[in-house]
C-alpha cells in the first residue's frame, strides 16, 4: 500500500454568516442572509434552496444535496462547483494565502 498527500491547492470560500454589508445583487435590501451570500459568492441560483430566515442554505453538489448552517464555510471546488465544509474541519484542512 503507497501512501499519498493532497496537492496544494487554492480555493476560494466564504464563511456563512448573519450579514448586512454584502451589497445586494439588484439593489433590493431586503433579500434575505441567504439570498446575499449566494450573490456575493456568485453562486448559481439554481442549484442553491434557501431557508426563509437565513439559517441554513442547502446546495446541490457533485455529491448531491448538502446543508451549509451558520457558520460553516461554502468552498468554490477547483471546477467551479460549490460545497459547505463545517468550521473545523476548514481550519484543519485550509490556511489564508497571503
Amino acid at each position: 500500500m503507497a501512501k499519498y498527500k493532497k496537492k496544494p491547492v487554492v480555493i476560494e470560500a466564504v464563511q456563512y454568516k448573519i450579514v448586512d454589508t454584502i451589497p445586494c445583487k439588484f439593489g433590493i435590501h431586503e433579500e434575505s442572509n441567504s439570498m446575499k451570500i449566494a450573490t456575493f459568492m456568485k453562486l448559481p441560483i439554481q442549484h442553491v434552496h434557501f431557508d426563509s430566515k437565513g439559517e441554513y442554505i442547502n446546495i446541490e453538489t457533485l455529491e448531491g444535496v448538502m446543508r451549509a448552517d451558520i457558520g460553516d464555510y461554502i468552498i468554490k471546488g477547483v471546477n467551479g462547483e460549490f460545497y459547505p465544509c463545517k468550521p473545523d474541519i476548514f481550519q484543519k484542512t485550509y490556511e489564508i494565502v497571503k
